[in-house]
């Protein structure tokens, strides 16, 4: 009897350890199906595909409350993780996406961007040496006795608007004379975000306008138009936008200027008290405007006037690079190791020199490569969040749920604007805004009989102007570290990248130069 209760006891506990077995060698080949699987995912409901979206917003609104101004070094790169990680979640359990789905879209989008956190690390670099070789104080210096504070905010606009149209590039151009006309603003006593956001108004018109820009041909590539053809049709849209914000500009300038005087004097003696001006660091921008005009790369640009900024300030500020790399000009000739470090700092570190004026140290004080890191880091989680977001097609799922409220031309119009922006938001990047804009409405906008230019136009107005608008876009972060002023502090101020959308949807509504063929 004894015998048999063994017997069938070890039976049941075979028996069960063979189920459990069996069982757990189906859940992984389950898994290591679901890792390998190559089909398209299907399409999730609009419903779900937004929840991803609702927690990213909600851990974002926590991040501010917590951590305030600091919600950029660390916190918004988490909430973007975890809201990635969510759309993962729901994907793969939910819809059977596969991992490698997400790790080819992962691996393809920071493949794409591979350069411009190059041109991040380079546009790091050109400040800290444009800043100890004099070049910004040289600019600040002459330019704060040139121009008027009634006619600052305007001349600002326009000269960027310049500068990008031949440029081609709004980073490059705010990374250089945007710099210094910041500086120059600040010694006018105009305030900070007033003057990044006639920088940033005048660099993305000539970004937009220019047939160097990479967003324009990107544009005009994507909907199948003329590259000629896609200006000259932005320009009854864009022409009118420019002009309104230069208005406003220039009313808004005429109450600044009480107080130029005092700032005045009190720059321009600091930075003859600390930098050799002269007339001679001007070559360096000379230079980088003879490489703009040349059509040149934007890294090539970047990284050339860095290396002519340094040569500089080795020939033109030795004290300063001493006094950065931590030795005085008294112990420069016996000491060309202290010179090099100090140059070497300038490049990729933090550095401050000593104005004896606390807003001067400020205004010259720059972060170099370091300072860009932030700014990686969070355009990497930014594009780990979007690509999650198209891999699983919940960005297809949310934008075809919108594209069926489209009635008219005029809504159609403002859908695409919301696509734009609404996908910048989410995808953090406005190169895959205009891109997935462009496929998503291409085949409606035929389909309603209107020219391909139309749609190019709206992609332009709404995905790349708003792009420096949002705070963890790579445009907007990287604008606001540049210029360091917060994206949210200049964005009010930004009046030629606000109207733009709304001139779009203006010019749709009255229906001026847009034609129609019969619809199919």
């Amino acid at each position: 009897m004894a015998f048999w209760l063994l017997f069938v006891t070890l039976q049941r506990v075979f028996h069960s350890i063979r189920f459990k077995v069996n069982k757990g060698w189906v859940a992984a080949a389950t898994l290591f199906l679901l890792m390998n699987n190559t089909e398209v995912p299907r399409l999730p409901h609009p419903l779900v595909a937004s929840i991803p979206l609702v927690v990213l917003i909600a851990l974002l609104a926590l991040v501010i409350t917590l951590f305030g101004s600091d919600s950029l070094s660390g916190g918004s790169q988490v909430a973007l993780i975890m809201g990635m990680a969510v759309c993962m979640a729901i994907s793969m359990l939910c819809y059977h996406t596969s991992w490698k789905a997400f790790e080819e879209r992962i691996k393809k989008t920071i493949g794409d961007i591979a350069v411009t956190l190059l041109i991040l690390l380079c546009v790091g670099m050109l400040a800290g040496s444009w800043m100890a070789s004099g070049v910004v104080p040289t600019l600040v210096y002459y330019g704060v006795q040139i121009l008027s504070p009634q006619f600052f905010l305007v001349s600002t606009c326009a000269i960027c608007a310049l500068v990008s149209l031949l440029s081609g590039s709004s980073w490059t151009t705010i990374a250089t004379i945007g710099v210094a006309f910041l500086g120059i603003g600040e010694a006018l006593g105009v305030s900070e975000a007033w003057t990044a956001g006639a920088i940033i108004s005048g660099a993305y018109f000539g970004d937009k306008m220019s047939p160097l820009s990479d967003t324009t041909i990107l544009a005009s590539s994507a909907t199948g138009t003329d590259i000629f053809r896609h200006i000259r049709y932005m320009m009854f849209t864009t022409v009118p936008t420019i002009l309104i914000t230069l208005a406003i500009f220039f009313v808004a300038g005429l109450g600044f200027g009480s107080e130029a005087e005092m700032h005045v004097g009190q720059y321009t003696e600091g930075l003859t008290r600390t930098y050799n001006i002269s007339i001679w660091t001007l070559l360096v921008p000379l230079l980088t405007g003879v490489l703009i005009a040349r059509r040149a790369p934007s890294l090539v640009v970047l990284f050339v006037s860095s290396i002519l900024a340094g040569i500089m300030a080795i020939i033109l500020q030795p004290h300063i690079l001493c006094e950065i790399g931590g030795s005085h000009f008294s112990t420069y000739h016996s000491s060309l190791y202290t010179l090099i470090r100090g140059l070497a700092i300038t490049y990729y570190g933090a550095t401050g020199v000593e104005t004896g004026d606390a807003a001067l140290n400020e205004l010259v004080s720059t972060g170099g490569m370091t300072g860009m890191l932030n700014t990686i880091w969070l355009i990497l989680c930014a594009m780990c969040f979007g690509a999650a977001m198209v891999a699983s097609r919940m960005i297809e799922s949310i934008t075809r749920f919108i594209l069926g409220f489209v009635r008219s031309r005029v809504s159609l119009v403002s859908t695409t604007v919301g696509t734009g922006l609404f996908l910048n938001i989410t995808t953090g990047d406005q190169f895959i805004s205009i891109v997935l804009t462009a496929d998503i409405y291409r085949k409606a906008y035929r389909d309603e009989g209107y020219e391909s230019c139309l749609l190019s136009r709206t992609c332009e107005d709404a995905a790349t102007v708003t792009s420096v608008l949002v705070p963890w876009n790579t445009c907007g972060m990287t604008q606001s570290t540049v210029l360091g002023v917060p994206t949210l502090t200049y964005l009010p101020y930004c009046f030629f990248n606000l109207l733009s959308p709304l001139m779009t949807i203006f010019v749709a509504a009255i229906g001026w130069k847009i034609t129609r063929k019969q619809p199919r």
